[in-house]
């Protein structure tokens, strides 16, 4: 990290939750996925009043800025939730991965045996080629396949609403822990 962008970082505030309001970006569809077990599960899933935030993965990803970056936000937000019960009750975490042939739902039942999920934390896998796809274009996330099993991709992280609705989305130089908590107080505020 250079000296420019850690004094950015050390400056930046986010926004107070409710001073500001985000629209809808896209609407998702709930589709069928795959957990760790090897159940069939609804995604997003949510229930009235809850948020999720989503970010699509591959345990091959080797880019710092890519899957490693969107798993550490996620993994520090899920210690922040489970710090705060009444937040962590509006609140589902989800990866995805987008390399369903390596990333089995046993692959998947170790990452999140790595990441000791203490909130509602859920890592899915599309069941083939058809269901990832749809989940994927539901999203915008584009992936191009490499070769080797190397992906190519920019890393998104995305915040969706109880219906179905992109409320944003948040790319490398966007990924701020404090940002992501005020915009999930911002849609489902947080009385503590």
């Amino acid at each position: 990290m250079t000296l420019a962008l850690a004094l950015l970082l050390a400056l930046f505030q986010a926004p107070k939750p409710g001073t500001y309001e985000l629209p809808p970006i896209a609407q998702v569809q709930e589709r069928e996925l795959v957990d760790p077990s090897g159940a069939r599960v609804s995604f997003p899933g949510l229930a009235p009043g809850q948020v999720a935030v989503v970010a699509f993965i591959y345990r091959g990803c080797h880019e710092a800025q890519g899957c490693p970056a969107s798993l550490a936000l996620l993994r520090e937000l899920d210690r922040r939730l489970a710090a705060d019960p009444a937040r962590a009750a509006r609140v589902r975490l989800a990866c995805v991965s987008f390399d369903p042939d390596n990333d089995t739902p046993a692959r998947m039942a170790e990452l999140r045996d790595l990441m000791a999920p203490r909130s509602d934390w859920r890592f899915l896998v599309p069941d083939g080629a058809t269901a990832l796809a749809q989940v994927l274009g539901d999203f915008g996330q584009d992936v191009v396949d490499l070769g080797g099993g190397a992906k190519r991709h920019v890393m998104k992280v995305y915040l969706v609403d109880a219906d179905h609705q992109v409320r944003n989305v948040y790319a490398s130089g966007f990924l701020y822990l404090d940002l992501v908590l005020a915009d999930i107080d911002t849609l489902v505020p947080h009385v503590k």
